[in-house]
């Protein structure tokens, strides 16, 4: 199934799972909704790459829909972490955790094509970057979260 929606003000966006509508009801959406690349040891693990490419919209702000499952994994940090991934794919769709506060993290990798263009604004976990890959131009530098 294929799930289409607005986000962040860049128009309609297609979803490769089932799985995922992004609500924003409001305009400063369009300018509060920020790319990020997280570099973390168990984002590494689940992309099965060098980093994670999320949004972090607010939780009231999404609604996850289809076959999607969750299961908990411990991060380095010591807090647990719900991740969200299609069922039917293996697609994952988010993650959430304590350290995101009222938001969480939905992967953009999925959000096509909306976020291919859209500048990083941070680059998360830079210790655990690996290191053959350089530091984002433009985006902040965060040794952690």
């Amino acid at each position: 199934m294929t799930t289409s929606s607005k986000s962040a003000g860049l128009g309609p966006h297609l979803f490769l799972s089932s799985h995922i509508l992004t609500k924003h009801s409001s305009p400063q959406h369009k300018h509060t909704l920020k790319s990020s690349v997280q570099n973390c040891t168990d984002c590494q693990h689940t992309s099965g790459t060098a980093f994670s490419s999320n949004i972090l919209p607010k939780k009231t702000d999404v609604e996850i829909t289809g076959a999607a499952k969750e299961y908990n994994a411990t991060a380095a940090s010591g807090n647990t972490v719900t991740r969200v991934f299609c069922g039917s794919c293996g697609s994952p769709i988010a993650h959430k955790s304590v350290a995101f506060g009222d938001a969480m993290a939905v992967q953009t990798g999925n959000l096509i094509p909306a976020f291919a263009k859209v500048p990083y604004a941070a680059e998360l976990f830079t210790k655990s970057r690996w290191s053959g890959m350089a530091p984002l131009e433009g985006a902040a530098q965060k040794e952690t979260m």
